[in-house]
């Protein structure tokens, strides 16, 4: 009996490396939302790391998150630096490019819990008296990935944080 289960216990974690192998070594999570504001509202909100804490989802996970902003107070080159709980994490992320009402494209560094590094960019589209904002992170999908998105997607793993940032965006800039 012990034996048999062994064999199906290495049988099903054979099935699930191989499952892993075959699923693809890069993601997107992607969300849009119309916003009745100017591009250049919504950009501010996005381009200084100092606004992020009016719309960001991630913001109120730790009340003591401690936060660091280098390089120039908004725009390309500053940076924000956070190390909060086991919620929070730890990680950085720099503005890599910036088009004034259109785009922001931003390097994410995660440190902790989890290692990786992925590329945010924001789209700023004018529609009529509205913006449509959609927002990207992409990256690499390392092994150990793979085998967590046998069970979960990177898309719902993300991208109910995504809707809910494009809110308190939406929010914020229709003020």
């Amino acid at each position: 009996m012990g034996k048999k289960l062994a064999l199906v216990f290495v049988l099903l974690v054979a099935a699930i490396f191989i499952i892993a192998a075959f699923k693809p070594s890069s993601f997107t999570v992607q969300r849009t939302a119309t916003i009745q504001a100017a591009p250049e509202k919504i950009f501010s909100l996005i381009n200084d790391y100092h606004n992020w804490t009016v719309w960001s989802p991630w913001e109120k996970l730790d009340p003591n998150m401690k936060r660091t902003f280098t390089g120039p107070p908004a725009g390309t080159r500053s940076a924000y630096e956070w190390d909060g709980n086991s919620k929070a994490g730890k990680g950085r992320m720099e503005i890599m490019e910036s088009v004034p009402g259109s785009k922001v494209g931003i390097k994410l560094d995660f440190i902790k819990p989890i290692e990786g590094h992925n590329n945010v960019q924001f789209n700023l589209q004018p529609n009529g008296n509205s913006t449509i904002v959609t927002w990207t992170m992409s990256g690499p999908v390392s092994f150990p990935g793979k085998v967590m998105t046998v069970f979960v997607s990177m898309d719902k793993m993300i991208g109910g944080d995504f809707e809910t940032g494009l809110a308190n965006m939406k929010a914020a800039a229709e003020k």
